[in-house]
């Protein structure tokens, strides 16, 4: 999660439909700020669109003017959030790991969007095509790139052992982190940022 190259990386497809005027663009985000704010305590819950549009104070009819489903408007809530939270913008000057973990402890602040992560994950893994399945297949390949990235630079700065695959290293850590969220999720006794921080012991370079 290094901060992106502007130069190099393409601006992502909207999900849904962006509104056709800067008014249609702003009721849209709009949109999205509430639905985070509905989801961020209790995720999704299973609830149709038409809950989902009562529950953000909006119209049937006005969701489906940007979303054609429940599963897009959801992608687009939780890459909405994401993007309000730029980890990799917000810590350039600390190691992956420092970022992975900040990120992780970022996400359980606020439950319902973990809950609403993990759920859309699953939901990706149904069909491919769909807007879960598109969005975070795309997601995973940008966090391990940049990831490995940052590995490989903190690798050859001799700050990481050598005799590890940076893109290992990356997978490895994507999964712990989703992974132990998913078991605070479960049980929140359960030290996610303790035990993410063991790999910087595992991690270690190698005398």
């Amino acid at each position: 999660m290094s901060p992106d190259e502007a130069s190099a990386v393409a601006e992502p497809a909207v999900i849904g439909r962006a509104g056709s005027y800067s008014k249609g663009v702003a009721r849209r985000q709009e949109i999205l700020d509430r639905a985070i704010e509905v989801f961020r305590e209790r995720g999704a819950d299973g609830t149709s669109l038409r809950r989902i549009a009562t529950a953000i104070g909006v119209s049937h009819a006005a969701l489906l003017h940007y979303f054609d489903s429940r599963e897009q408007l959801l992608v687009a809530v939780y890459e909405h959030a994401e993007s309000k939270r730029d980890t990799a913008k917000m810590y350039t000057d600390i190691s992956a790991l420092d970022v992975l973990v900040k990120a992780a402890m970022i996400n359980v602040e606020v439950p319902g969007m973990v809950e609403l992560y993990t759920t859309l994950v699953a939901s990706s893994l149904a069909a491919e095509g769909t807007p879960s399945n598109e969005f975070f297949s795309a997601r995973f390949a940008r966090i391990r790139e940049e990831l490995t990235d940052r590995l490989s630079a903190e690798q050859s700065a001799g700050l990481l052992r050598q005799d590890v695959d940076p893109a290992d290293m990356a997978a490895l850590l994507i999964a712990a982190s989703d992974g132990l969220q998913i078991q605070w999720l479960l049980e929140p006794s359960v030290e996610l940022e303790r035990t993410l921080e063991t790999f910087a012991v595992l991690l270690a370079p190698t005398t």
